[in-house]
């Protein structure tokens, strides 16, 4: 055998996994086919300005990075803990009373204009009056699920309240339809409620980065995996350098990946565009996400943000970055560059003229950005298959930074009863 473990992906979960294993006294590979580590997030260095690949954020109230991750060594830029929505009417900045206290008089106009919704609002939230952590998930987890739709009407929610929930959980879970899981949205709600998320000053690689650290030499990167199969009591593991024996293997890439590699069908997945501009004016000075909550949007973005508002070292100084960004997937017309251009300076309220001077650095377009949550949500899949290859990754779990990491945790605890 050349290892103990061969763990095939250096994103989140497998990173966690490697890390535990390593821990335990095992010796562990990590093959990535990537030139850096990270799996889906990845940070791009362009003309001084750092850009992610999509429009990512880390909360640093998810249980699970409590436990694993040195928040204050990332050093944290936060967005408030609010959004600015536009209506047909106006533009709602609705904030945490408590945490986003700067927002307090436009929550209070903003609830105050739709009085009509609020009871409903209220009911939705019900099954989150409980103290954060393990409660909170068993309340939700104890209801039966449903589409995030039917949960907003069973509430009797609608109005321009309803309008911004919907197109805020458009941009995080990256699903406009409706189908994906209430479940899941109030899970999201409740992080969301604890918790400033923010950006890491050196981008949000440097959260993987940061998980990578104590792995050292174990991580092969430009190492893609082939196949893979059983050999006598382990595995086999098939690179173009040759292959490698191990007792164990775990598969922790992506959910397309891990469907090439095993038996697991590839599961359906959500998908974003996201373009990154500069500009030395500044759009706006709020510090919050913005969205379109009207009944018929102008344009195709589900969200847009001035970036250096919460992280001034994504930008050389006297610049601003704005990120933007839209779905993209099957049977959906595919946004132009200057269509989503001109909807994030309508949002930010530069005009249909405001982003005359703002420059274009980057396009990423990731079609399998996130897996789809749907209902009923399944909160830990096995990470067992039937071969004794172990699988983990957000698709395991949930679709967030949250479930890969517990993932990773779950597929570690397996490998290490099982060796």
């Amino acid at each position: 055998m050349d290892t103990d473990v061969i763990v095939v992906g250096a994103g989140l979960a497998g990173l966690r996994c490697a890390t535990e294993l390593v821990a335990a006294g095992h010796e562990v590979i990590v093959l990535e086919a990537e030139a850096g580590v990270g799996g889906r997030i990845r940070t791009d260095r362009v003309d001084g300005f750092q850009v992610d690949h999509g429009f990512q954020l880390l909360n640093p109230a998810y249980p699970a990075v409590r436990r694993w991750v040195d928040v204050d060594a990332l050093a944290l830029g936060t967005f408030e803990a609010g959004v600015a929505a536009l209506t047909e009417e106006r533009l709602l900045r609705l904030g945490h009373p408590l945490r986003a206290p700067g927002l307090l008089a436009g929550t209070l106009r903003g609830v105050g204009g739709s009085l009509g919704d609020v009871p409903g609002l209220v009911r939705w939230l019900r099954p989150l009056a409980h103290r954060p952590g393990r409660r909170h998930l068993d309340a939700v987890l104890r209801r039966p699920d449903t589409t995030l739709a039917e949960s907003l009407d069973a509430a009797g929610l609608s109005g321009p309240l309803r309008r911004v929930l919907e197109r805020f959980f458009a941009g995080v879970l990256l699903d406009d339809s409706g189908e994906s899981s209430a479940a899941f949205a109030r899970l999201l709600t409740a992080t969301f409620l604890a918790g400033d998320p923010g950006l890491p000053a050196a981008g949000m690689q440097a959260l993987p980065h940061q998980l990578a650290a104590p792995l050292g030499d174990r991580v092969r990167l430009a190492t893609e995996v082939r196949h893979l199969s059983a050999y006598g009591s382990g595995f086999v593991v098939g690179t173009d350098s040759g292959p490698l024996r191990s007792r164990q293997v775990v598969v922790a890439t992506g959910p397309v990946a891990a469907a090439a590699l095993t038996p697991l069908p590839e599961p359906p997945t959500r998908g974003v565009v996201t373009h990154w501009y500069a500009t030395q004016v500044e759009p706006t000075p709020h510090r919050v996400l913005h969205v379109d909550a009207r009944s018929t949007p102008t344009g195709p973005l589900v969200n847009t943000a001035v970036i250096t508002h919460a992280a001034p070292t994504y930008a050389p100084a006297g610049w601003h970055l704005i990120q933007a960004s839209a779905l993209v997937g099957p049977n959906r017309p595919h946004p132009t560059e200057r269509a989503m251009r001109r909807h994030a300076a309508e949002l930010l309220g530069q005009g249909a003229k405001g982003f005359a001077d703002w420059q274009d650095l980057a396009r990423h377009e990731i079609p399998h950005a996130l897996p789809a949550q749907q209902a009923p949500l399944e909160v830990a899949r096995s990470v067992v298959l039937d071969s004794g290859v172990v699988v983990c990754g957000d698709h395991r779990d949930t679709a967030s930074i949250q479930g890969a990491l517990v993932s990773g945790h779950r597929a570690a605890r397996h490998v290490a009863r099982r060796l």
